[in-house]
C-alpha cells in the first residue's frame, strides 16, 4: 500500500515525498501542463441527406440519383470543387403498412444518400447553403467551422502545455528550496480542436450574415502531467 504526505498548493501542481517503499521511492514533483491556441475558423463542413420514397425500388434510386446529381452541379456552379463533395453509399429499403388485422403491406421504398460537403472560402458559405437547400433537399445537417491544419495547432497548444508544466516545477522548487534533477515521467492527455457546430438548418430558415462565420473561433486544447526528481 501506498501512503504520500501532500503539500496542496493553489496551482495544479503537486509536491509529494514518499515516506515507504512505493512506486515512486524518491523526492519529486508532479506538475500539470496545459495550452490553448485560438485560430479562426478557415474551412466549413456540412452534410445533406437525400431521401426519396416512391412505389419501385427503381424510381426510389432514381429519384436520389437526380436530386444528388443537381446537387453536385450546382454546388461545383458556385465554386466548390467536386473533389471537396463527397456521395456515401445509396441505401434502399422497403417500408411496410402494419395494420391492426391482417398481414403486412408494401407500401414503397425509400432510397437515401448522403453528402458531405467541404468549403473553403467562408464568405461563400451561406450562398453555398442556399444552393444545396434550393435543390430539393429540407435540411442540412451538421455545419461544422473548422481549421484546413488542426495539427499546426495541436503542436501550438502541446508546446504550450509542455512550458507551462515546465515553469510551474521551476516556481515550485524554487519555492520550496529544492533542486530539479530531470524528468522521469511524462503522462500526455491527448485534447482534439473542437470545432464550431452550427444549428441544422431547415428549407425555411433564413440564412446568417456570412461575417458570422468568419468572425468565430476554435479552442485547440492541450495537456501533460509531469514528474520531476528533486534532487536528494
Amino acid at each position: 500500500m501506498q501512503y504520500f504526505v501532500r503539500l496542496l498548493l493553489p496551482v495544479p501542481a503537486l509536491l509529494t515525498f514518499s515516506v515507504c517503499a512505493a512506486e515512486i521511492s524518491f523526492p519529486h514533483i508532479e506538475t500539470s501542463g496545459y495550452g490553448e491556441v485560438i485560430a479562426k475558423p478557415d474551412m466549413a463542413e456540412f452534410s445533406v441527406q437525400v431521401e426519396k420514397l416512391t412505389k419501385t425500388s427503381e424510381q426510389a434510386k432514381q429519384g436520389v440519383d437526380k436530386v444528388v446529381a443537381d446537387v453536385i452541379q450546382h454546388l461545383t456552379e458556385e465554386g466548390v470543387s467536386r473533389d471537396d463533395i463527397v456521395s456515401g453509399n445509396l441505401n434502399l429499403s422497403p417500408r411496410y403498412n402494419y395494420p391492426k388485422d391482417g398481414e403486412q403491406e408494401l407500401v414503397g421504398f425509400r432510397a437515401s444518400r448522403r453528402l458531405t460537403v467541404s468549403v473553403y472560402e467562408l464568405d461563400k458559405l451561406n450562398r453555398i447553403l442556399d444552393s444545396a437547400l434550393g435543390d430539393g433537399i429540407n435540411r442540412v445537417d451538421d455545419i461544422s467551422l473548422q481549421v484546413r491544419e488542426p495539427d499546426k495547432y495541436q503542436q501550438a497548444a502541446r508546446n504550450a502545455a509542455i512550458l507551462d508544466a515546465r515553469e510551474k516545477a521551476g516556481s515550485l522548487a524554487q519555492g520550496f528550496g529544492v533542486a530539479l534533477d530531470g524528468v522521469w515521467q511524462v503522462r500526455y492527455h491527448n485534447s482534439a480542436q473542437q470545432p464550431v457546430l452550427m444549428r441544422t438548418m431547415a428549407m425555411d430558415a433564413k440564412v446568417g450574415s456570412a461575417a458570422g462565420y468568419v468572425d468565430s473561433t476554435i479552442r485547440i486544447r492541450d495537456q501533460v502531467e509531469v514528474i520531476y526528481r528533486i534532487k536528494p
